[in-house]
């Protein structure tokens, strides 16, 4: 069904993401020097090997120099004596690839605020992933990493392209792996859970810094992507994998949601959504990952609608 339908609610959505795009949490940016601009606003380019980056190996994390977003883990930085620094891979969801106008060269762009980063090449052979992410010092600032003080969180709310897509550019959230929970059957795949019959629901893990924002703010931003009160899916999404659920894993969280949802409830609506307890976590095939950044679409059957 999600085939015959995308089409149509591609338009659909474009019209009610302009509508509703002034509700959406605003990106709080960082001050820029002129020197900044010219590389991150107007896609300049750093002199080779001119980067605070380019010969630099402390562990951490690197990121946008404009809003803040973990970009790349120094674990995934090597050396290619290019001139700039280097990176195999990127934080799931963290960059954009965008093909440059001249059609040859695609372009890195920070996910969450489009900020220029620098180019992406494949197949030179520096590492087994093949890949090297050409990145301006500039662009980026770094920080020691302290992951202990990371936590996950997990919605289900339809196809899980939209919800990890608005989730995304909420400030904290450091990631979104889209997959699959609440099923039996181990080691599954998307044609598995696309059966009905698993139990499982396309589900997001979000995984975010308690520090810049909290369960409560994730939760309530969870209820306004998505409709809440349908019962059988999500907008042309028909099916159990596609139920409304969330995915508690102590009381804290639980209650957090059982009080949202009386909010809501008291507001008029009559809210579908489950509140279960977290189970393993798959993640789902690659080509499911960002699909919306890669493909340059806005979600077909999510957008944001103010609740609370």
């Amino acid at each position: 069904m999600r085939v015959f339908y995308i089409l149509f609610y591609l338009f659909i959505a474009t019209v009610l993401g302009a509508e509703n795009s002034e509700n959406l949490p605003k990106l709080e940016l960082n001050p820029l020097t002129e020197k900044e601009k010219y590389v991150i606003i107007y896609k300049g380019t750093e002199r080779p090997f001119s980067g605070k980056y380019y010969d630099f190996d402390e562990k951490g994390e690197y990121l946008c120099k404009h809003c803040g977003a973990v970009l790349f883990q120094s674990n995934d930085k090597f050396h290619s004596e290019c001139g700039w620094p280097s990176f195999d891979d990127a934080v799931p969801g963290a960059v954009k690839r965008v093909q440059d106008a001249d059609g040859i060269r695609t372009e890195i762009q920070c996910a969450h605020c489009g900020a220029h980063l620098g180019h992406v090449f494949k197949g030179e052979g520096f590492t087994d992933k093949n890949t090297r992410y050409c990145v301006n010092s500039i662009s980026l600032n770094f920080q020691k990493a302290n992951h202990t003080n990371l936590k996950k969180a997990y919605f289900a709310g339809g196809c899980f392209w939209g919800v990890e897509y608005y989730l995304e550019k909420q400030k904290g959230v450091k990631s979104v792996v889209s997959g699959y929970m609440g099923g039996k059957k181990p080691h599954l795949s998307y044609k598995d859970v696309c059966t009905g019959d698993t139990g499982h629901v396309e589900t997001v893990e979000v995984t975010y810094d308690p520090k810049e924002v909290d369960y409560e703010t994730l939760a309530r931003l969870f209820f306004e992507i998505h409709d809440p009160t349908q019962q059988d899916g999500q907008g042309p999404d028909i099916g159990q994998q596609y139920h409304s659920v969330i995915f508690v894993q102590d009381k804290n969280e639980r209650e957090t949601i059982k009080k949202l949802i009386k909010l809501l409830e008291l507001k008029g609506y009559d809210i579908t959504t489950k509140i279960r307890e977290k189970q393993e976590f798959y993640k789902a095939e690659e080509y499911h990952q960002d699909y919306y950044e890669r493909k340059g679409h806005k979600p077909y059957c999510h957008g944001y609608v103010k609740r609370f």
